[in-house]
């Protein structure tokens, strides 16, 4: 290792974190002034309205404020794996991979981690991998043998030709014709031979998975342990790989990934014992075979290693369409969220792509994040521009709901339980980054409320002809008789408030109360500062920013809701905990809709009717608002015209959810039966909604 040289470099981007902070300033004061509005004219209104809407903008921020911690100070790292000491001086590493059902995780997609795992860019003898099978099936033992008998020529391969990608699927499937013109004969003849090799090895998996003994599936939670070394005599130099299948029994609790962490904690400790762990899901590759290298150069480095407990990567996958309408790229997590930790103190655990220090764990997996934070250790986040690791992302509306509501649920119970980070206490934390640990914690109780409470309360109150915000004069088209100057421009007179066309008419409008400023202000604020973030900051289009959006409104009123409902049954005793495995075999059908962009709604009615029942509720309030303000005289307009844009403004928003109601008639478009279920929720909240609030 060259001492004058660092294995490692900070970026912290000054205009960014000036943006960011002079953001906050402005919004926060504009937040004040709403408060301050609230109080100075609550008892001058119905109570229990404005009751409602001041609790959910009190929530909301409180939300936004919380995950301003996030950019406060936004950092980039970059390594120089090239600057590590020599291998023989390199730390040993044990790497992690968890399987749990082999019916929802395919197992061509499943070896192919462990394929590549084997297949990194690291010494040999200081690469330990476990495979731990939770569902116990003696399917994914015999083909984890099948995979090491490939991988002892899939590994040599790769280390004589200097393969670049460890994982066999991604390197067929990407090998371009050119690049492989310019190689020579003998490197093509033994690419071909690799190649029939690995179309004979997803023979033989798809063969195992299809006649495995279907009796086996029924013991998935009941079994004994089961602990195989595939490589005990190996013919060529390679890694060791050992098969991990724990006692699982019905009257104990397993608690589920954490519990077969801990089993691999302690299985790894008596075999390898290894001072560094790498975690890894089921579906996630190592694209990138050098990632192991990349997190040395922080363990490496005397300066920070010895307070460092892990180094975390983020999530990529590899079947991201343009569109993305499911949000299945979580960019504001890694993109955003994660730097911004990582200048404050560190990011959290995301639970999979993290390399380990075994000493932080102090003996098993059940320490969160949190908690390492707390007592003085430290982390960092590294994204480089190559993905290190690449996984399957869901591409249906129903796998992402299950997915967000198992994620909704776990954070829910963090911050309900006696760790939350607001109770349970700083120690050696700054208060900006426990703001960001409580920003994820109480993430779902905030946003499903206030969400729900913006969703149906300025919606029921304009129903009802309850006004919640500021007046404004309303907006008032007269006409004038123009000129016979044809080349008069389109905009004849544009005064602070009015706007005159030349179609011969004049858009004037008046704010009664200067107080409407504000409103309008955090909602210009909010939305500019989103699209800034999506556009500018992380490289996004505008498509992007309202896919994201619409997603953060939709799983707010569905997974966000269901998962904090989860974590408060378990909390009461009422509901045992659950696990889920996010289904990540695909269908082709689905996919074809996810590529064109069309929300498939063949999800389980509950995620659906929340949908389509914010989606009635709004559109009947505005509807009879456009009616009443018809009849009514002067007044109305200007008292409702802001609840009336809010509903037109979710309605816009959803429109993919009015599309699948009442445009689309596809297989995929949303069930008759729903949309009927969701009009009688819809008149059933409208009739009680009503009844409260007048």
């Amino acid at each position: 290792m060259e001492k004058s040289l660092p294995l490692h470099l900070l970026h912290a981007n000054s205009l960014t974190i000036i943006i960011n902070r002079s953001h906050l300033i402005l919004h926060f004061i504009a937040i004040l002034l709403l408060i301050h509005y609230r109080l100075s004219f609550f008892f001058q209104h119905p109570t229990l309205p404005w009751l409602l809407i001041f609790v959910s903008e009190l929530l909301l921020s409180l939300s936004w404020l919380l995950w301003q911690s996030t950019r406060w100070r936004p950092v980039y790292r970059t390594v120089f794996p090239e600057r590590l000491p020599p291998n023989d001086e390199l730390p040993a590493i044990d790497v992690f991979i968890c399987t749990a059902d082999p019916n929802k995780e395919p197992t061509v997609e499943v070896m192919n981690t462990v394929i590549s795992a084997v297949a990194m860019d690291y010494p040999p003898e200081k690469l330990h991998v476990y495979v731990s099978d939770d569902a116990g099936s003696d399917a994914t033992l015999r083909c984890v043998k099948e995979a090491w008998n490939f991988a002892t020529y899939w590994v040599p391969f790769c280390r004589k030709y200097g393969i670049d990608t460890g994982c066999p699927e991604i390197y067929f499937l990407n090998s371009r014709v050119e690049d492989y013109e310019l190689k020579d004969s003998e490197f093509k003849q033994d690419d071909g031979k690799m190649k029939q090799k690995y179309e004979v090895l997803k023979q033989r998996l798809k063969t195992i998975v299809q006649h495995r003994d279907v009796a086996l599936s029924t013991n998935a939670r009941d079994h004994p342990s089961i602990i195989e070394v595939i490589n005990e005599h190996p013919k060529e130099e390679m890694p060791l790989l050992v098969y991990v299948s724990r006692e699982k029994r019905p009257s104990h609790h397993h608690s589920f990934k954490a519990g077969a962490l801990n089993v691999l904690l302690r299985v790894s400790a008596m075999m390898s014992n290894s001072p560094y762990i790498l975690v890894l899901d089921c579906d996630m590759y190592c694209s990138d075979p050098t990632s192991a290298r990349q997190a040395m150069c922080f363990y490496c480095d005397p300066q920070t290693s010895p307070s460092l407990a892990f180094v975390q990567f983020p999530q990529m996958f590899r079947n991201i369409c343009g569109d993305d309408i499911y949000d299945g790229e979580i960019r504001a997590t890694f993109k955003i969220y994660w730097p911004g930790l990582d200048g404050v103190g560190g990011p959290i655990i995301a639970g999979t792509n993290f390399y380990m220090k075994r000493e932080a764990l102090l003996g098993n997996f059940s320490k969160q994040g949190f908690t390492l934070h707390r007592k003085g250790w430290k982390s960092v986040y590294l994204y480089p521009k190559r993905p290190q690791f690449l996984g399957t992302s869901t591409t249906n509306l129903n796998e992402m709901s299950i997915q967000w509501t198992r994620w909704m649920s776990g954070l829910a119970s963090v911050g309900i339980s006696r760790f939350c980070p607001l109770i349970y206490g700083p120690l050696n934390m700054s208060l900006v980054h426990l703001m960001g640990y409580s920003a994820l914690a109480l993430e779902p109780l905030l946003q499903c409320i206030s969400l729900w409470g913006f969703a149906l309360i300025p919606q029921l109150c304009l129903f009802n002809g309850i006004p919640l915000y500021p007046k404004v004069k309303y907006w008032h088209l007269i006409q004038f008789f123009r000129g016979d100057n044809v080349d008069e421009p389109l905009f004849v007179g544009v005064t602070e408030r009015s706007l005159r066309v030349r179609m011969g008419w004049s858009l004037q409008f008046k704010v009664s109360d200067p107080s409407f400023y504000i409103f309008s202000t955090i909602f210009v604020s909010s939305i500019s500062k989103s699209l800034y973030e999506t556009v500018v900051t992380t490289g996004g289009e505008f498509r992007t920013w309202r896919n994201e959006w619409r997603l953060w409104m939709m799983k707010s009123v569905t997974c966000a809701t269901y998962g904090s409902l989860d974590a408060v049954l378990n909390k009461l005793g009422m509901k045992d905990a659950s696990f889920l495995p996010t289904n990540k075999v695909t269908d082709d059908e689905q996919v074809k809709l996810y590529e064109k962009g069309v929300f498939d709604f063949r999800a389980a009615t509950m995620f659906v009717a929340p949908l389509v029942t914010v989606i009635l509720v709004n559109t009947a309030a505005l509807v009879r608002a456009f009616v009443k303000a018809l009849v009514v005289a002067d007044g109305y307009w200007e008292q409702m015209v802001g609840q009336m844009f809010l509903s037109f403004y979710i309605l816009v928003s959803n429109y993919a959810v009015i599309e699948g109601m009442v445009i689309r008639g596809d297989k995929a478009s949303i069930p008759l039966s729903v949309t009927l279920l969701s009009a009688v929720f819809s008149v059933f909240i409208m009739f009680i909604g009503s009844a409260m609030l007048c």
